[in-house]
């Protein structure tokens, strides 16, 4: 109910009225001068809907192609491995591997409500012109290496330092690391942004339409911290079985051990529990979704954010800093 808009009393409300008609026509019983509810027909092309996404947090550097808009060039400083990106939960995946791993290199913050992003520079390290990205000047053969996407960043960074141990070499385990890589960027991060798009950052007066978009990804991301909280509360065996594993509850994610699927699916969990969806006038999204009830989801952020490396590699580019403990 908190998701339908309040009428007045004794009126009606428009979405239960909606819902009324509907089950009326399926039932023979809507009065002859009852009109059908309208439907929905797009128009012949999408460019005729550009408009309708004025307002939203982005609509001013949102366009439909690709490439650089200008000329600026990336900034490079001393170390071989150079990254680009923000301390949103995509970038701190990366930000958090590069501080376990503790090579060096320079995090240069990118503005990307300025559009940063679309410089030939940075379309050059990635012309998906997304954060983060990277460039590894010590790459294969001696080369420059771009890099983009940052599950395929962490891989390249673990399979370059097999000694860090934070990508498993046994075969089972391997597979298991993977697969909750996959899970991480083909289903956590996309669908929680996109409840995190129509929770802060849609346009205010699209009232129905938030409403929908709340609802639908909103759901989805309380199933896929239930998929964690299951998980880790020791259910499934990767061999088949469902039910609870002889072993009991899990203190990582794959074989009790600390690896890049637990760096890469923390930052997510950890914007909920934050404020990075919280807004003046609306609940907390963590009261909202219910994030305490995930108890085993719980105790394995506060695990890992327990670890220093973590604490700084959820900061990196942040505040217009790339590492901005230096600067203390």
């Amino acid at each position: 109910q908190g998701l339908l808009p309040r009428v007045g009393v004794g009126c009606a409300h428009p979405v239960r009225e909606s819902i009324a008609a509907s089950r009326r026509l399926c039932s023979g019983a809507m009065a002859a001068d009852e009109a059908p509810a309208a439907k929905w027909v797009p128009p012949k092309t999408i460019e005729e809907l550009f408009a309708a996404t004025a307002g939203n947090n982005f609509s001013a550097i949102n366009k439909p192609t690709a490439g650089p808009r200008d000329e600026t060039p990336l900034p490079k400083g001393d170390a071989p491995f150079q990254l680009y990106s923000l301390a949103t939960p995509n970038g701190q995946k990366v930000s958090i591997l590069l501080e376990e791993l503790g090579i060096p290199y320079d995090a240069h913050f990118i503005n990307i409500g300025k559009g940063e992003q679309f410089g030939a520079g940075f379309v050059g390290a990635n012309p998906n012109s997304k954060i983060p990205c990277a460039i590894d000047h010590d790459g294969p053969g001696g080369e420059p290496m771009a890099l983009m996407e940052s599950v395929a960043i962490m891989m390249y960074l673990c399979e370059k330092h097999p000694d860090k141990g934070f990508f498993p070499t046994d075969p089972r385990l391997r597979c298991e690391c993977m697969q909750w890589l996959f899970w991480q960027v083909g289903g956590q991060g996309p669908l929680t942004g996109q409840f995190g798009h129509f929770m802060v950052y849609a346009p205010p007066d699209k009232i129905e339409t938030r409403n929908y978009g709340v609802a639908r990804y909103g759901m989805e991301v309380q199933r896929l911290l239930d998929v964690l909280e299951r998980h880790l509360a020791g259910n499934g065996d990767f061999k088949g079985n469902a039910g609870m594993r002889k072993e009991g509850p899990r203190t990582y994610l794959v074989g009790e051990q600390y690896t890049v699927a637990d760096m890469a699916c923390l930052p997510w969990v950890a914007l909920l529990r934050g404020t990075g969806y919280d807004r003046e006038g609306q609940p907390r999204a963590q009261d909202f979704l219910g994030v305490e009830k995930y108890k085993n989801v719980n105790a394995w952020v506060d695990r890992i954010q327990a670890r220093e490396e973590v604490k700084r590699g959820m900061q990196v580019c942040s505040g217009g800093e790339g590492k901005p403990w230096l600067k203390k």
